[in-house]
């Protein structure tokens, strides 16, 4: 092969090895940006909202084209994928990032993109929410799962919480379904909530009975006040659903004062993730350098911001709105920070080692291997 025939090669090489390895939480990106996107839209300014929004669309539908490409073409992957505990509940992503940007088309006054937005997330939420616990229970390979347990595990809740945001927030633009839309909004958080008190207590069984590395205490975990935020978000949404409506009158007094519990625990979160990545970066020298779940940070960041606020204009609670102001910028500054990362990781000639972490071994992750992650 001459030269230039290898040349032209190589970028058809590392995109196909890309798409093979294209990690299932990738998805985050879309939400990171969605709702950062809803907070500047919220809060200003709007013309970053709109750079935002594009960026999200973007990455929608590049990452789709990845997954249809993989789907078609790497099968054997994406099977390797849904068999590992420790990787399957990246797919809620998919869901997730699919509500998350249609909250942001609704906010813009497009409801019906939010309507398809939500409906494909919602069969792909369907699959996953049976099928994923249905295959860990039955057709499992070992004893114990605990091993894979980690802050993925939250995207259920997470792509829970955003079916049941979507339904809250098209009540408004369509008040003639809110007889049913009300009920599915409050239902899917009702059992968002239920299913954060199940996973949480899993994680932390994982980190009392399995050792911490660097390799395991990954930026996932920040998914822990990520749940709690989107839930906030969609408990002030159902706050403001008619009160006529039996199931909003028989839940209102719960909601407020649940959510506010929610928001006090998430932000408890806070402090305590950034004593982990402190131990894991600077005690324990793990490389600070681009990983696909460093969306997994920036996601909950925005969207305590947005939840804060909104929560706030509910419960009429005003020393949210400045909170959530200093929140929306710092998200901001993660979202620049990962963007510039993944950059300088793609910008990187092929075959030039790199400097990031290692794949975490097996042994390192309670004996499951993680698979490959991509730039």
């Amino acid at each position: 092969m001459s030269t230039d025939a290898a040349n032209q090669a190589r970028p058809a090489g590392r995109a196909a090895a890309a798409v093979r390895d294209l990690n299932p939480g990738y998805f985050a990106f879309v939400m990171a940006t969605g709702i950062i996107s809803t907070g500047t839209l919220l809060l200003g300014p709007s013309w970053l909202s709109l750079a935002f929004l594009a960026a999200a669309c973007a990455g929608l539908v590049v990452l789709g084209a990845a997954l249809a490409a993989r789907l078609t073409f790497f099968r054997a992957q994406v099977a390797a994928d849904v068999r590992e505990p420790n990787r399957v509940f990246g797919f809620f992503t998919i869901t997730a990032g699919l509500d998350v940007l249609g909250v942001r088309f609704a906010f813009a006054g497009h409801p019906v993109v939010t309507a398809v937005l939500a409906g494909i997330g919602a069969a792909v939420w369907l699959m996953l929410t049976y099928g994923v616990p249905a295959s860990l229970l039955l057709a499992r390979t070992r004893d114990s799962v605990l091993g894979g347990v980690n802050g993925t595990w939250l995207l259920w809740i997470v792509a829970t919480q955003s079916l049941g945001l979507t339904a809250a927030i098209l009540v408004p633009a369509w008040p003639s379904q809110s007889a049913l839309l009300a009920p599915v909004a409050v239902g899917l958080w009702s059992v968002g909530l239920m299913l954060y008190l199940v996973v949480v207590t899993l994680i932390m069984l994982r980190w009392l009975t399995v050792p911490m590395t660097p390799a395991t205490a990954g930026p996932p975990y920040w998914i822990l006040m990520g749940a709690t935020a989107i839930s906030v978000l969609g408990g002030a949404r159902d706050l403001g659903l008619p009160a006529r409506i039996p199931v909003v009158r028989t839940t209102a007094a719960f909601a407020e004062g649940f959510t506010f519990t929610l928001w006090a625990f998430g932000t408890w979160w806070v402090p305590l993730l950034i004593i982990v990545g402190f131990w894991r970066h600077i005690r324990r020298h793990w490389p600070l350098t681009y990983e696909p779940t460093l969306w997994s940070v920036v996601f909950p960041l925005g969207m305590y911001s947005v939840a804060t606020f909104t929560f706030g204009k509910a419960a009429r609670l005003a020393f949210m709105e400045p909170l959530a102001r200093f929140m929306l910028w710092v998200s901001v500054a993660a979202w620049a920070l990962v963007a510039a990362a993944f950059l300088a990781r793609l910008a990187r000639p092929s075959g030039q080692p790199s400097s990031g972490p290692p794949a975490p071994s097996s042994a390192a992750t309670g004996g499951i291997a993680t698979g490959q992650e991509l730039p």
